[in-house]
């Protein structure tokens, strides 16, 4: 299957995790890949591991001009953006809300939430000169519930649930379509950033037992990321083990 043919395709985050596999699928069924990360150092390794000649940008998502550089530039050198699969976040503390460390919430919210707004603001206008487009922000059931102990993260998510919404509703008398996922936990080195006690809270959640795999949400992000996903706009989609009640 080559769903991408032709197509090009920006992933944030995008040199590990859930960003990794979606690069996979996108690069397996015909795109050219841009990959924006802040790991300037394992870019090249990914590009090496994805077997392909991959545009890699090494930036922080919480600078809008050097997001904004990177969607022209990307534009530039590929010729077009068609796809942008917003993947990159961090977790942020684990901890009572009454005590969190400002300066780290002050970043969840410029990576997590100030970053997918400048990708969004940034590769819209592209799409829209192309006349097509899709873009798959990447949530979280926390989003949707709010986890204990994760008041930075929750809001975050919750935040990128609506500014999905929003834009996803500002383009949809064009040929954009704006969704968003919301994945329960799932085995990524952001487990790293997150306490044991944590984790164990968050697998007591999931009905099914078990984490989700990369490559289980990389599935459905890619069929939003897709020409398939044509009457799904502004739209919340679960990949949860059954955790989500809604």
């Amino acid at each position: 299957m080559a769903r991408f043919a032709g197509q090009v395709a920006v992933v944030t985050g995008g040199v590990s995790g859930i960003g990794f596999a979606v690069a996979q699928r996108l690069v397996a069924e015909g795109a050219r890949l841009a990959v924006w990360d802040v790991n300037a150092g394992a870019l090249a390794d990914a590009s090496a591991r994805l077997g392909t000649q991959v545009h890699t940008v090494a930036l922080d998502l919480a600078d809008a001009d050097a997001v904004q550089a990177a969607a022209d530039g990307t534009a530039q050198a590929l010729g077009k953006i068609d796809v942008l699969v917003a993947s990159a976040g961090i977790t942020g503390p684990n901890g009572p809300a009454w005590e969190y460390p400002v300066d780290a919430w002050k970043r969840v919210m410029d990576v997590n939430v100030n970053g997918v707004f400048y990708c969004n603001r940034a590769v819209v206008p592209h799409m829209l000169a192309g006349g097509y487009g899709r873009i798959v922000n990447i949530a979280s059931v926390a989003g949707k519930e709010g986890n204990p102990n994760a008041s930075a993260y929750s809001t975050s998510k919750a935040a990128v649930i609506g500014l999905t919404k929003s834009i996803g509703k500002e383009l949809a008398k064009s040929n954009v379509r704006v969704n968003c996922v919301t994945p329960a936990a799932v085995r990524t080195p952001i487990f790293d950033q997150m306490t044991q006690e944590h984790i164990d809270f968050m697998l007591s959640k999931i009905p099914i037992g078990r984490f989700g795999t990369v490559d289980e949400v990389a599935s459905l992000i890619c069929w939003l990321a897709s020409g398939e996903a044509s009457f799904s706009t502004g739209a919340v989609f679960d990949v949860s083990g059954g955790r989500a009640t809604y």
